[in-house]
């Protein structure tokens, strides 16, 4: 059945393909790029951002191309408050995940209200994922192409979002779909993918706390696990659980961050063997179910994107945390980024992991 639809354009070639994939569906396709307000300097950092000037004018070639209508409207307040909370995460000693934001607060958030201003009901992306429905509501996979897939990033979309959600070139791997730009004639079909976050795209997010919280930005103490001073950092915002590069100190072995203390301004150091955790808990559990499953339960939970699972056991909390059991132990566990529950192929639910299990 045709129906309006509001693609979010960034002027890459998987979200024009799925512009182009939904007309040919006999979709009525309205296109939309989302300025974030950060300025873009240097041609590297615009080659592997998105939301830059230059991405806006290829996204307003392909609408055009395409003959479809197409705005650009400022997010950037938006924006702003994801990038403080960003900021203000690495203060308190974790590591976000800001595309995650991204997609619940914006993208099918602010995104689905302009949907509706203009009688569309549906939001589509070029995420890699797969979107299913049945008498029970709308379901979350991951997307056919494994090495792209983006099922982690979506997690956090409450039920309405996700039934309002569109994912076109889900079905497809990222070679066919530079191939459909191709045979389609769109300009950005060997454009690159953008490799960064969007308000950081030299990839140097410390550049960005130091700028925008100086403050956080404190000489401290890398310290063993049992206390024993090992030398001195910049502050602790500048590292995340795993690190092993860019430490500044010698010990003539090789050493990895393995927590942080911004209250004591401390960076602990230990070994590859002290990141390995069998167990975490996570908080703000969304469940992309009908409810909020009444008993633990066994799935292949991801720590973080590029992870390729593990199994575990997962015991919902009250305060809508959850706790996962692991089979096997995972290394750096990474109090900030998500912990994504898979069953199979599908996304049933996940939380933002507070640390390993204490008490």
């Amino acid at each position: 059945m045709s129906e309006r639809i509001v693609v979010a354009m960034s002027g890459g070639v998987d979200s024009s393909v799925a512009a182009a994939l939904l007309l040919e569906q006999g979709h009525d396709v309205i296109g939309l790029f989302m300025r974030n307000g950060v300025s873009v300097s240097s041609e590297e950092s615009r080659q592997k951002s998105c939301c830059s000037v230059d991405d806006a004018q290829d996204a307003r070639r392909v609408a055009a191309h395409l003959g479809i209508p197409f705005y650009s409207l400022d997010f950037s307040r938006g924006f702003e408050r994801i990038i403080d909370h960003f900021v203000a995460e690495y203060g308190r000693g974790r590591t976000p995940n800001p595309c995650i934001q991204c997609n619940r607060l914006l993208k099918f958030g602010r995104l689905l209200q302009f949907a509706r201003s203009v009688g569309a009901s549906t939001v589509a992306t070029g995420h890699y994922a797969r979107w299913t429905t049945d008498e029970s509501g709308a379901h979350l996979h991951r997307g056919k192409d494994a090495a792209k897939d983006q099922s982690y990033q979506l997690f956090s979309l409450t039920r309405p979002q996700l039934e309002a959600a569109r994912f076109p070139v889900a079905d497809l791997k990222k070679a066919e779909v530079r191939e459909r730009a191709r045979d389609l004639g769109l300009i950005v079909a060997e454009k690159n993918d953008s490799q960064e976050i969007c308000f950081v795209p030299s990839n140097d997010y410390r550049a960005l706390i130091r700028e925008r919280a100086p403050e956080q930005v404190r000489a401290g103490r890398f310290v063993d696990r049992e206390g024993r001073v090992l030398g001195e950092h910049a502050g602790t915002a500048l590292f995340t659980i795993g690190q092993r590069h860019g430490l500044g100190v010698v010990l003539g072995r090789p050493a990895y961050v393995v927590s942080l203390n911004p209250g004591r301004n401390e960076v602990v150091l230990g070994d590859r063997v002290d990141l390995l955790a069998d167990e975490l808990v996570c908080a703000q559990t969304n469940w992309l179910g009908d409810r909020r499953p009444d008993a633990p339960f066994t799935a292949v939970v991801k720590v973080r994107s590029r992870h390729v699972g593990t199994p575990a056991r997962v015991t919902p909390l009250s305060d809508g945390r959850a706790r996962v059991d692991f089979e096997q132990p995972v290394t750096a566990i990474t109090p900030g980024q998500a912990a994504v529950f898979y069953t199979g192929d599908e996304v049933v639910g996940g939380g933002w992991i507070e640390g390993r299990v204490t008490g």
